[in-house]
């Protein structure tokens, strides 16, 4: 996984905003409060992103993931690489820190972040029998 692949995963998160802050680093933010950082020049860490406690205390083990320097006491990680972990568990990650930020803002604010932008619609689908039916090639849905 690279810096790219990270950065449109975190953007396809709701409510998520980007922003270039202390000089180089990229910062993705819930609610206005941030849920992963990564420098954008070479650094010491590929990125940090907040944890639960049971993922700080775990991760901890594998070389290469330390507490993030400042964050630490946050329970935020720090990985020196972005192939330290199984690109499922990296985005499984990524996806957590996003939760957990999101469900630690005060009520009123997630209920504004979820008024903002209303819920995608629905699709209205055919039953499969008249999709069939309807179908231009065989064995085809439409």
């Amino acid at each position: 996984m690279d810096l790219e692949t990270v950065r449109r995963l975190c953007l396809r998160l709701p409510y998520v905003t980007e922003q270039v802050q202390w000089g180089d680093n990229l910062v993705f933010k819930v609610g206005g409060k941030m849920f992963l950082v990564a420098p954008l020049e070479p650094s010491k860490h590929a990125l940090s992103l907040k944890v639960s406690l049971e993922a700080f205390e775990q991760l901890q083990e594998v070389e290469g993931i330390i507490p993030a320097p400042y964050l630490a006491r946050a329970r935020w990680l720090a990985l020196q690489k972005l192939n330290l972990l199984p690109q499922e568990d990296l985005r499984a990650l990524i996806r957590n820190a996003h939760a957990l930020i999101f469900e630690s803002l005060p009520r009123a604010r997630r209920a504004a972040l979820e008024a903002a932008i209303p819920a995608p619609r629905a699709a209205k689908t055919k039953p499969a029998r008249a999709a069939v039916l309807h179908s231009s090639s065989p064995g085809k849905l439409d």
